[in-house]
């Protein structure tokens, strides 16, 4: 049996990221997973959410992956994970995360 990739997180952008992590808190059931000045991940019971700053992180999907390698060149982040970004056919970005 294969095994499937997991939809990691949705990152959305916002104007400012203290002010959409208080919101989202308030409105929702969620916690803090990570938190700085230009963004933040929410975690929800069945993916998270990323709060992006848009001149810092493209809004985009991110997805785990095994073979993340094979999309291109992982880059570490500042939280530990490891990641490249590609551009589905419209576009949209897509951040594939090793799994």
């Amino acid at each position: 049996m294969s095994q499937f990739d997991r939809l990691d997180h949705v990152a959305i952008p916002v104007q400012e990221i203290a002010t959409a992590v208080d919101w989202y808190t308030r409105t929702f059931q969620c916690s803090v997973k990570y938190q700085d000045a230009t963004w933040a991940l929410l975690g929800f019971d069945n993916v998270d959410v990323a709060l992006v700053i848009p001149s810092q992180h493209p809004a985009h999907l991110g997805f785990t992956s095994p073979e993340a390698e094979k999309f291109g060149e992982l880059k570490t982040h500042r939280d530990g994970t490891r990641s490249c970004y590609v551009n589905d056919p419209s576009g949209n970005a897509v951040e594939i995360l090793l799994s």
